[in-house]
């Protein structure tokens, strides 16, 4: 576990000093874990799998970390393991034992009003536990909105520039909890809308100048690849893509169904599936300027 999270900590610190970023995709099945792997494989970049609560409740963590290693063990591929928006304490403590090389606590998505001392408090527990293995800590202070769905109404950025990341509450922030990785809000919001995502680059050039820490965006999904392009160029270390990548296993899979009403054998329709979501990653990955760096 420890060789594994200094090997994480190396790459990391590679794609600051580079300029890509590491694709978070966000797998809950084996087909996607293998649209993944055969998209890094394809494009030689270093990628991330992640899991949130849910899915790590479906597919169990020991599992993950099993399915990872035999994926990374196939394909020669350089792929690590992120637990995003864990929820607690206990379960980021759980993903650092079962040697996730890095961990996401958010204790907002338990309670969407906690206050950020209750934050700054388990970020910081999970900061210490994280020693044991070395493993990458990744937090930010407030509730992060939106959803992993297809939203039939527009973003009102109106509202949710209330929570845009304050550059100077963002270093106080990691100062007080010795994080790895900062969570920015600038416009990037979980889901896919009608309208793309407008990333305020300004302001993620003021946080860069601002922390020394990593800096994530979540929310990717649904984001033009230039923006993305801006961002790395700015400094962004880490990008989380999740709907854009439901969005097209779920139309492919509903034409698979829709073109083969008699076939039963589900798993005879998959292939069009993973080849569909791995052009997505691939894309992202383009745009992440993290080809060729695995």
């Amino acid at each position: 576990m420890k060789a594994n999270c200094q090997a994480a900590r190396d790459l990391y610190a590679r794609a600051r000093e580079q300029h890509f970023a590491l694709g978070a995709f966000n797998v809950d099945n084996q087909d996607t874990l293998v649209a993944v792997v055969r998209a890094a494989a394809a494009k030689k970049a270093p990628v991330l799998v992640e899991v949130s609560d849910g899915e790590v409740e479906a597919l169990g963590l020991h599992n993950i970390r099993c399915m990872v290693d035999n994926y990374i063990a196939e394909y020669g591929v350089t792929m690590f393991v992120n637990l995003d928006h864990s929820p607690s304490v206990e379960a980021a403590k759980a993903g650092i034992d079962a040697g996730f090389e890095f961990i996401h606590i958010d204790v907002s998505q338990a309670n969407h009003d906690a206050p950020t001392s209750d934050i700054v408090d388990a970020t910081k527990q999970v900061v210490e536990y994280a020693k044991t293995t070395g493993a990458l800590v990744e937090s930010e202070p407030h509730y992060f909105g939106g959803g992993s769905n297809d939203f039939d109404q527009n973003i009102d950025y109106e509202e949710i520039k209330k929570w845009f990341t304050k550059p100077a509450e963002a270093l106080e922030f990691v100062q007080a909890t010795g994080i790895d990785t900062f969570a920015a809000a600038v416009g990037n919001l979980h889901g896919n809308y009608p309208v793309p995502k407008q990333l305020h680059l300004d302001l993620l050039q003021q946080i860069r100048t601002a922390i020394p820490c990593a800096i994530s965006l979540h929310g990717g999904s649904d984001t033009p690849l230039e923006q993305f392009e801006q961002a790395v160029k700015i400094g962004v270390s880490k990008i989380n893509i999740n709907s854009d990548m439901r969005h097209a296993y779920r139309t492919t899979l509903d034409q698979q169904l829709k073109d083969n009403p008699r076939q039963s054998a589900v798993i005879k329709l998959m292939e069009p599936v993973r080849a569909a979501v791995q052009q997505v990653v691939e894309t992202k990955l383009a745009a992440f300027n993290s080809a060729g760096h695995a």
